[in-house]
């Protein structure tokens, strides 16, 4: 497969497949003599499993390692997930400062008289802090 025929198979963008060949989250593919990138079904399956850690919001850092241990035959499943564990903590995390930055500004946006008059409380907030 070219890298196009990849990408759409995969689900990860031409430019971020270069991307992580250049950060060396994957390795380099073999190329043509002309020098187009040419993909294996496995590398495929490569780039689908980064997609989808992408898609739960696993870091580069953390899919690499998620990428280590689905090579490791002989990995623990807890390490998986401890790695799982640790991600979701961060989530919400996450989930609680938005949650916070909603209710302040839902409670700002009420303040607000939202008519012709200059004055608004939610400049002011921003202004303030």
């Amino acid at each position: 497969m070219n890298i196009g025929d990849a990408a759409r198979a995969s689900g990860v963008t031409a430019k971020m497949i270069r991307h992580y060949e250049s950060i060396g989250l994957v390795p380099a593919p073999r190329r043509t003599g002309a020098g187009y990138r040419l993909y294996s079904e496995r590398e495929v399956r490569v780039l689908q499993f980064i997609h989808r850690g992408r898609v739960l919001g696993f870091s580069l850092d953390q899919i690499k390692n998620l990428l280590a241990l689905w090579e490791d035959k002989g990995r623990a499943s807890a390490d998986v997930r401890a790695l799982a564990q640790t991600h979701i903590e961060e989530l919400d995390r996450k989930i609680a400062e938005m949650a916070a930055m909603r209710r302040t500004l839902v409670s700002l946006a009420a303040s607000c008289h939202g008519d012709a008059r200059s004055a608004c409380p939610i400049l002011d907030d921003l202004a303030t802090h």
